[in-house]
C-alpha cells in the first residue's frame, strides 16, 4: 500500500485521436489509466449518431510514481508530459472525483482550455508546425496570439494559436 501513497494522476498529451489506443498500450504495461469519455451527437450527411469520445481531446491521465514518467513517455502515441509551474502536472484526487461526478450526471458537458498563461508571458510552442519556437503571448480582439520578434530587422510576426499549444 505504501507505493500507492507515492502515486499521482500525471497528465500526458497524446497524438490527435490516439487516446484509446494509448490507454490500451498503457494498461497492457500495467499502468492505471484514466481516460474520461462522454457521449456526443455526431452528424454525418446521411445520419446522426451518439458516439463516445474523450472528454479532454489528446489528454490521458496515468496514476504512477513521478520517476516512471519517462517510461510512460516511451509509449507510442504519447507526445509529452504536461507541465505546470515547471513540474509534471498532476490531476488532484478531488479533481478526479469531480470529473467522475460530472460524467455520472449524464448531462452534456462543454470543455474548453484554461491555460495558465497571461498576456505578456514568454511562451514556447509545444506542438504543431511552430513547435519549439519561443515568443510572447499577446491579447487582441480576435483572441490570444503568439508573437515572435525579429529583433535584427525591427519587425514582429503574430499568429493565432490555440492556448493548449503553448506553455511557459
Amino acid at each position: 500500500m505504501k507505493s500507492e501513497i507515492n502515486k499521482s494522476w500525471f497528465v500526458f498529451y497524446t497524438k490527435s485521436r490516439h487516446e484509446k489506443k494509448v490507454k490500451e498500450l498503457l494498461e497492457k504495461r500495467g499502468f492505471e489509466v484514466f481516460l474520461p469519455m462522454h457521449k456526443v451527437l455526431r452528424q454525418w450527411s446521411d445520419r446522426k449518431k451518439k458516439v463516445e469520445v474523450p472528454l479532454f481531446n489528446s489528454y490521458i491521465f496515468v496514476k504512477t510514481e513521478e520517476h516512471r514518467i519517462t517510461e510512460v513517455l516511451q509509449i507510442p502515441g504519447i507526445s509529452w508530459s504536461i507541465r505546470h509551474n515547471g513540474k509534471p502536472a498532476v490531476l488532484h484526487e478531488r479533481e478526479y472525483e469531480l470529473i467522475n461526478r460530472f460524467l455520472e450526471t449524464g448531462l452534456t458537458l462543454e470543455i474548453f482550455a484554461t491555460p495558465d498563461l497571461e498576456t505578456g508571458d514568454k511562451v514556447r510552442v509545444v506542438d504543431g508546425p511552430l513547435r519549439g519556437m519561443y515568443g510572447m503571448l499577446v491579447a487582441t480582439t480576435e483572441g490570444n496570439r503568439f508573437v515572435v520578434a525579429l529583433e535584427s530587422i525591427g519587425q514582429s510576426m503574430r499568429v493565432l494559436l490555440e492556448p493548449h499549444l503553448m506553455q511557459k
